[in-house]
């Protein structure tokens, strides 16, 4: 599942580096055609493995670009949520388990590629907590499904917009 418009938020930063990351790749695209047409010149291509890795190769690459390339295109670049209380991408969230309240956990709320680069933990807002707490205020609990069928209920603590 793609992130829409409304839920990819991205700091000015983290849109820089995803952006120079796309560029890198496809200026990167005439090196990796030139491999594949010189591993094509070493004759069958059956029994040809560096054909077949430098193909390969550039079906991820292919891949990662279409994939920044939406992720770029729709998203909220450095708008930062209010500071109301209220859950949503670009907020820095934090939980406590029911159950036990000293199980505490501080999130970002975004795109995992907003903290591939940090220390914060991230989850995506269609990810089955990011889901279940999404416009959910100060002091209210959420539940939601776990991967083994049970449910998991929340609490929110905390939530300020992300300050990178």
């Amino acid at each position: 599942m793609s992130e829409t418009a409304a839920s990819t938020w991205l700091t000015q930063e983290a849109y820089d580096r995803l952006k120079a990351e796309l560029d890198d790749l496809i200026a990167n695209r005439p090196v990796i055609a030139a491999e594949i047409n010189a591993r094509r010149e070493e004759g069958d291509l059956k029994e040809n493995g560096g054909y077949h890795a430098a193909r390969d190769e550039q079906g991820k690459q292919e891949a990662r670009i279409r994939q920044l390339q939406e992720l770029l295109n729709e998203a909220q670049v450095g708008v930062r949520p209010e500071s109301d209380g209220t859950v949503e991408p670009g907020t820095v969230v934090t939980v406590a388990y029911d159950g036990d309240e000293d199980d505490q956990e501080t999130f970002l709320l975004g795109s995992r590629e907003e903290g591939a680069h940090g220390s914060l933990q991230v989850y995506s807002p269609q990810s089955p907590l990011g889901a279940a707490i999404l416009g959910a205020t100060v002091g209210e609990s959420r539940e939601y499904e776990l991967p083994n069928g049970s449910t998991q209920k929340v609490s929110i603590l905390k939530c300020e917009p992300f300050d990178a």
